[in-house]
């Protein structure tokens, strides 16, 4: 394919693509990432694989358009000591369950409900959204905000609804990591940093808004007061708790 340095297509913003930058950044591959607006991604996407979603890592002889594979590809290149499956069979393959898990379920519910709660946060989204785009895609934001603010309505079936039900999983989901935790492990898997908790901590991101994300994102005081809120609260939690000192430690 002639790409010498891999790369990264994004949303900047996505937890998605935080997971797969934080691993590409702990297994020390370097890459280079080429961020994209909403609905404006699907351009480069359509021409790196013919599909729609990001991340998509376009690397020198394979194109990978899923997280996980993106996590593979960074395990095998990391070294020992900063690889994200055990070597252990069973545990390797107990950690992949969580993380499938994560992926279809804590991802696509807290991404709804956070695009809920910024909804008519135009200040907020011109602020965060376009961080690392070309400049002519943040030029074009201002006219193209309502028009991707009704596309993201309908691509993620947002409705009061919808929106209820995925915070319900989204708690369902921070209470079984909770009872996980319970036992006082520090690490989801035990004793050890794994890819379960990378994607735990990454994909709960679009609730808990952690300082230390891949990039800037708006913190409690700048939300709207419910949106924050429920911030503040699952940032309490065992699990949210969990989450952001992961961003803390071993997010570097």
């Amino acid at each position: 394919m002639g790409v010498r340095t891999p790369q990264l297509i994004t949303i900047p913003i996505s937890h998605y693509c935080e997971k797969a930058r934080w691993a590409l950044d702990r297994a020390g591959v370097p890459y280079r990432e080429r961020a994209h607006m909403q609905c404006l991604h699907w351009i480069a996407v359509k021409r790196a694989v013919g599909g729609r979603t990001v991340p998509v890592l376009v690397t020198e002889d394979q194109v990978l358009s899923e997280s996980a594979d993106i996590l593979d590809f960074a395990d095998a290149h990391a070294p020992a000591a900063r690889r994200l499956y055990p070597e252990d069979r069973d545990l390797a393959g107990e950690t992949r369950a969580l993380e499938r898990d994560f992926d279809a379920r804590l991802g696509p519910h807290g991404r709804r409900w956070m695009y809920d709660g910024i909804r008519g946060q135009r200040e907020l989204v011109k602020r965060y959204a376009p961080t690392g785009v070309p400049a002519w895609q943040r030029l074009a934001m201002p006219v193209a905000i309502g028009t991707v603010a009704r596309i993201v309505d309908r691509y993620f079936d947002i409705t009061p609804d919808s929106v209820a039900e995925s915070l319900r999983e989204v708690r369902a989901t921070f209470d079984a990591v909770a009872e996980r935790l319970a036992d006082g492990r520090p690490y989801l898997m035990g004793d050890r940093f794994t890819a379960a908790d990378l994607t735990f901590s990454a994909l709960s991101a679009a609730i808990t808004m952690p300082p230390q994300y891949g990039v800037p994102l708006p913190q409690p005081g700048e939300l709207p007061a419910p949106m924050a809120a429920v911030v503040r609260e699952l940032r309490e939690h065992p699990a949210g708790a969990h989450a952001l000192a992961m961003f803390s430690h071993e997010r570097r």
